[in-house]
């Protein structure tokens, strides 16, 4: 089951990013990115803006786009940045996979 929220930390995390860049992305893309917050004023990301993230993360880090660059992309073919992020992280994880294969050998 996956959680409904996840906090600033475990989103740079899962990036491999610091605190500070991912709430910096968050200003940067508030057409994109709507995180909750709690009563405290702690930043709580729903999966979808979790995968809006990782979107910007392949333009800008992977990709060499300004942060401009990266918001004119998602607007005019964001399904064809969803694809190639879900196609990445798949083969990342195929990656792991075979690592942890060949550690066992």
């Amino acid at each position: 089951m996956e959680k409904m929220y996840y906090s600033i930390g475990e989103v740079a995390e899962e990036l491999g990013e610091s605190v500070s860049l991912i709430r910096f992305w968050s200003n940067s893309f508030p057409a994109f990115i709507k995180p909750d917050r709690t009563s405290r004023g702690n930043r709580r990301y729903t999966a979808e803006d979790v995968a809006t993230l990782k979107q910007i993360h392949l333009l800008v880090k992977g990709n060499g786009m300004t942060l401009e660059g990266a918001a004119n992309k998602l607007k005019e073919s964001r399904r064809k940045v969803d694809s190639r992020t879900r196609a990445i992280e798949s083969l990342r994880e195929i990656r792991k996979e075979l690592v942890a294969v060949k550690k066992t050998l």
